[in-house]
């Protein structure tokens, strides 16, 4: 299958077989460092050794070409505040790429979107991200808890933290009954109580820790409901 082949290549030479130096040397010089093409040079060479057949040149060449073109794109635009978009827009359109060639010889089809059971699977995870975020947050609005007193034990937060963590516990909640594996779920909330409650533990803020342990059990009923559903 071409897009594997392709996919293979893309991680090695992207990933594998592009030392830190190379990528740093990129940075500071762009379209002037060697190691741009070097690295060019690599994709289209393991593009056209996996796909194994000299008729194919051409699709290595383009591979080689486009992503000559991607990499410079990202080098001449990305700053430092940036970078971390640019990478997965580097990535993204890389995996287009690949898959536009998949899809010229006859690869891919979109027969799936009439599939009745896939849209259902890919409604309940779509519903399970935002949507549902949205829903405890609202069901748990009237009960957000203030600090206790001066003594209260503070910690840092990354931002946004609670809501991704959510939004994965519930997606790896979904996907453990969507194949049949139940314990999986009792692991995920072991582990999460071993990890928060800890802290909350530490803390001393008993309304926080009820707060807390409100909104984990509605995340995970919320999930476990919508994976009876669609079962």
């Amino acid at each position: 299958m071409i897009f594997i082949k392709l996919i293979l290549a893309h991680l090695l030479g992207d990933f594998i077989l592009q030392p830190n130096s190379w990528v740093a040397d990129k940075e500071n010089y762009k379209l002037k460092s060697k190691f741009l093409y070097f690295h060019i040079l690599i994709h289209t060479v393991l593009s056209l050794i996996l796909l194994w057949d000299l008729q194919l040149w051409w699709v290595a060449v383009l591979v080689g070409v486009t992503h000559f073109i991607i990499d410079a794109a990202k080098l001449s635009f990305q700053t430092i505040k940036t970078k971390k978009r640019w990478f997965f827009i580097d990535q993204l359109l890389h995996v287009l790429v690949i898959a536009g060639v998949s899809f010229y010889f006859g690869e891919f089809n979109f027969s799936f979107l009439q599939n009745q059971e896939f849209l259902k699977i890919l409604m309940a995870a779509l519903f399970l991200t935002t949507p549902a975020s949205i829903f405890i947050k609202i069901l748990l609005s009237s009960w957000t808890p203030a600090p206790d007193g001066p003594n209260t034990i503070q910690t840092e937060s990354l931002s946004s933290a609670g809501k991704y963590i959510g939004i994965l516990e519930r997606l790896l909640v979904f996907t453990f009954i969507m194949v049949n594996h139940w314990e999986g779920v009792g692991f995920m909330v072991a582990a999460k109580s071993v990890f928060r409650f800890s802290d909350l533990a530490q803390a001393k803020q008993r309304k926080l820790t009820e707060y807390v342990l409100i909104g984990t059990l509605l995340s995970f009923g919320l999930a476990v409901l919508t994976g009876i559903i669609i079962k």
